[in-house]
């Protein structure tokens, strides 16, 4: 990977903010796109703009077909059987919540999740994966049972073995923690899943930007993620979901688009996907996102997952890893930064949480950021959407640095110095 060259395709990293060059440390936040997405965005927007699934004339026919092929394609990118198992959604919030309501309202006894069910849900998960289940619980009665972390900060195994009951039905967990960076075992988790016959979802929100995924391979039934976190625009993630499950769950919104027929009294759904994506598609940010091409002349549509394939998923993990590795290393000269997580790029994604302690007191996260912003260096300050894992860290937040194809060591250098000096200087 040529970062320097990647460099020159994102706009924002080459304009000036207060006089400064930003450094960009919160791509686990939401990432920046490239000129070749946004151009996409403007294409579709001038050339290609008609209602999807609606419309007999001609470019209504040709968006329908740029948005089967951004299905498709997305279906390739993680390895899924069928362009019939991606549901596109606004974000993995969504993905989650329309999980959440279709197996509650599901009148198969198999998937159906009621009253004294329980639901397996690690202390470590966003808050994205943890509040849908905990206002099921509220409303419903279903129980949530908490699995903690190993002494790798990974999810326990151990724990998830132990919980699992004959009323157990579902097991959600993140494949990586978007506080702490670590690759859980899913796999392994999903092996156990299945050989309970319990569901198993997995929120890749932190994963399939940065890591290549196979949903087959993992062996979930469940995997959502948002397309913001990978160059894509706001407003555009999916749910993928096994076929044989997804047909035998009730639609989670209702109206246009999802329905094959209805007459006065009663109406019947659509086939997958269509069943899930009620009204009118938002064709542009899934295009801009999984890609398509206008078969009518050759003109490539470029989505974020072209962006990112091209690289190869490979090279995008290891350069994050190799970044964590340097940061890791650099932050050990620190004697004042106390690293949260693994102290190793090995399991890591490109994330890394700390605190700062001077005196023996924490500083509190959200000063160090905003000095660190004073010179032009963009971090997370707070507790991350994941304010379960905050308590069982013992602490009300953290500081978060997160990289992605487009940083580099130089840019590490830069922020280490500034933190250094703030440290010394500008910390009471």
């Amino acid at each position: 990977m040529n970062t320097l060259n990647i460099r020159k395709d994102f706009p924002y990293l080459n304009s000036s903010v207060n006089g400064k060059i930003p450094v960009y440390f919160d791509s686990a936040a939401t990432t920046h796109k490239p000129l070749q997405v946004i151009n996409t965005i403007t294409e579709i927007y001038s050339k290609y703009n008609a209602p999807v699934n609606r419309s007999a004339y001609s470019s209504g026919g040709i968006a329908t077909q740029l948005y089967l092929q951004a299905h498709e394609n997305m279906a390739r990118f993680i390895g899924a059987h069928s362009y019939r198992e991606i549901i596109f959604v606004k974000n993995s919030t969504e993905g989650i919540n329309l999980l959440a309501y279709s197996l509650r309202q599901s009148d198969d006894k198999k998937f159906n999740i009621s009253a004294d069910d329980e639901i397996i849900l690690p202390l470590s998960e966003h808050h994205s994966d943890y509040i849908p289940w905990l206002r099921l619980a509220e409303t419903s009665g279903i129980i949530i049972k908490n699995t903690s972390l190993n002494t790798d900060c990974m999810i326990d195994i151990a724990s998830i073995k132990s919980q699992i009951t004959d009323r157990t039905k579902l097991i959600c967990c993140a494949h990586v923690s978007n506080v702490l960076g670590v690759i859980n075992p899913v796999k392994e988790i999903a092996e156990i899943a299945k050989s309970a016959g319990v569901l198993f979802l997995v929120d890749g929100t932190q994963s399939a930007p940065h890591m290549p995924v196979n949903v087959e391979d993992i062996g979930c039934d469940f995997f959502v993620f948002s397309g913001h976190k990978m160059l894509a625009p706001s407003g555009t993630g999916v749910l993928w979901g096994r076929e044989s499950i997804l047909e035998k769950l009730p639609p989670f919104m209702s109206g246009g688009g999802m329905i094959k027929s209805v007459s006065r009294s009663s109406a019947t759904w659509n086939d997958l996907p269509w069943k899930f994506e009620a009204g009118t598609p938002d064709m542009c940010g899934a295009v801009a996102l999984a890609g398509a091409e206008d078969m009518s002349n050759g003109i490539k549509l470029t989505g974020a997952i072209d962006y990112l394939s091209q690289l190869g998923m490979h090279n995008v993990h290891r350069h994050e890893q190799q970044l964590c590795d340097y940061a890791l290393k650099k932050f050990y000269g620190i004697p004042e930064v106390k690293i949260y997580g693994s102290n190793s790029s090995e399991n890591r994604c490109g994330i890394i949480s700390f605190n700062i302690f001077k005196n023996g007191e924490m500083t509190d996260p959200h000063v160090v950021a905003e000095l660190l912003g004073n010179d032009g260096i963009y971090v997370r300050a707070g507790g991350h959407c994941a304010y379960p894992l905050m308590d069982e860290l013992g602490v009300p937040g953290t500081l978060r640095i997160s990289f992605y194809i487009y940083n580099t060591t130089d840019e590490i250098n830069i922020f280490i110095k500034s933190l250094k000096d703030i440290i010394d200087n500008r910390l009471l």
